[in-house]
C-alpha cells in the first residue's frame, strides 16, 4: 500500500517549489546512500570517493541516520538553508531534548538497545559537540566537493519544472515529479516509499513543499511534522522516472568575447554565450536566439555538451540546455 498525500483546494493553492537543495536533507540521503550501496553505476564512483576521505568517526553519524527509516530527531533539520544554521541547531539542543529525541527515535525504529555510545548524549555536552563537528566533517567530505556541480543540475532542473507549471498547471508537475514512485490521483499523491511506509497525511490547508534531491534520485522521502509538510523528488526525473541528468537574438544578449570565439568558433561560441544568459531553453529556442537553424543548433549543442560545456535535460521530446559548471568557468575566465 502506498502512503497518501491528501490535497484540498488551500493546499493546492499553498504547494511550492523549494529554492535549490537542502544541505542537510542531501546530507541524510547521502548518508542513507553510502550505506545500502544501490545504483553502483551512478553513485559508485563517488561512494567510493567519499568512503576514501571520510574519517573512521563519520560511523557515529551512521549510527543515528540509518539506510532505511527515521533519523534521530535533533539531526532532522531537513529544511535549514544552510549547514551552518543546522550545526547551530545542533550544538544548542538542551539535555531533555536530547533524550526525549533518542527515545522517539528508539521507538520508531525498533531499535533496542540503541548504540550504547549514544546513552551519554543527554548529559556529555562535548559528545554532542563531538558529533556536530562530524557531521560538518562528513558534509564537507562527500557533499562539499560536488556543490557547484550539485546546485547547476538542481537549478537546470527546477527551470524546467517551472515551465511545466507555467505551461501545463500543477496537475502536469505532480505527474512528472517522479513517475516510479509518486503518482497523483487527484485529489490524492500516492507515494511508494523505500521503508514501505504507507498511512494517510493530510495536508489541512497547509500546503507542500516540493524539495529537489540528487542523492534522493529513486524514492521520495516526506515529512508531516513541521509547519508545512515536505516531500522530495528527483532532479532530473523524466516522463518515465529515469534519471535523465547528463555525464530576443544572439546580439541582444550581448557579444561573445573574442577570446571565446578565437577558442569555439563564431557560431559556437554565440551557441554557448546565448546558453549562459538564457538557460532551459529547447534547441528550437535556441536556435532562434542565436540566429540559426535548429539542426545547426542541435549540432553546436551536442558539441558542447560532449566537451562537458552544456547539460540537457530532456522533457518529453525536446531537450533543455544548460551551462555545466565547467562552461560557466571557461566563460568566467573568456570574460
Amino acid at each position: 500500500m502506498p502512503l497518501r498525500i491528501h490535497f484540498t483546494a488551500e493546499d493546492l493553492a499553498r504547494t511550492r517549489l523549494a529554492e535549490g537543495l537542502r544541505p542537510m536533507l542531501e546530507l541524510d540521503i547521502a548518508v542513507r546512500l553510502l550505506q545500502e550501496g544501490s545504483h553502483p553505476t551512478r553513485f559508485g564512483p563517488w561512494r567510493r570517493e567519499s568512503f576514501r576521505r571520510l574519517s573512521p568517526g563519520a560511523r557515529g553519524l551512521f549510527d543515528l541516520i540509518p539506510p532505511t527509516g527515521w533519523t534521530v530527531g535533533f539531526l532532522d533539520h531537513a529544511t535549514a538553508d544552510t549547514m551552518d544554521e543546522v550545526l547551530e541547531r545542533v550544538r544548542s539542543t538542551s539535555a531533555a531534548d536530547l533524550r526525549g529525541d533518542m527515545e522517539t527515535w528508539a521507538a520508531r525504529a525498533g531499535r533496542q538497545p540503541v548504540p550504547a555510545w549514544t546513552r551519554s548524549l543527554g548529559s556529555d555536552k562535548r559528545l554532542l559537540a563531538e558529533l556536530a563537528d562530524t557531521t560538518a566533517h562528513t558534509y564537507r567530505q562527500i557533499i562539499a566537493p560536488y556543490r557547484r556541480q550539485l546546485d547547476t543540475l538542481c537549478g537546470a532542473d527546477q527551470a524546467m519544472r517551472r515551465r511545466q507549471l507555467t505551461h501545463h498547471g500543477l496537475h502536469h508537475l505532480f505527474s512528472r515529479l517522479n513517475p516510479r514512485c509518486i503518482r497523483w490521483r487527484p485529489p490524492v499523491l500516492e507515494l511508494t516509499m523505500a521503508s514501505g511506509t504507507d498511512g494517510d497525511i493530510h495536508l489541512s490547508g497547509r500546503g507542500l513543499l516540493l524539495i529537489p534531491s540528487v542523492f534522493g534520485a529513486v524514492y521520495p522521502a516526506v515529512d508531516d511534522t513541521g509547519d508545512q509538510p515536505w516531500l522530495t523528488y528527483p532532479v532530473g526525473s523524466g516522463e518515465t522516472g529515469d534519471f535523465l541528468l547528463p555525464t530576443d537574438t544572439a546580439r541582444a544578449l550581448g557579444t561573445a568575447p573574442d577570446s571565446l570565439t578565437a577558442l569555439l568558433g563564431h557560431t559556437r561560441a554565440i551557441v554557448l554565450w546565448t546558453i549562459a544568459h538564457r538557460p532551459s531553453r529547447t534547441t528550437t529556442e535556441l536556435a532562434r536566439l542565436a540566429g540559426i537553424s535548429p539542426a545547426s543548433a542541435s549540432q553546436h549543442a551536442t558539441v558542447l555538451r560532449t566537451a562537458g560545456l552544456v547539460t540537457t535535460l530532456r522533457h518529453h521530446n525536446t531537450a533543455l540546455h544548460s551551462l555545466s559548471p565547467l562552461g560557466a568557468g571557461l566563460l568566467g575566465t573568456a570574460s
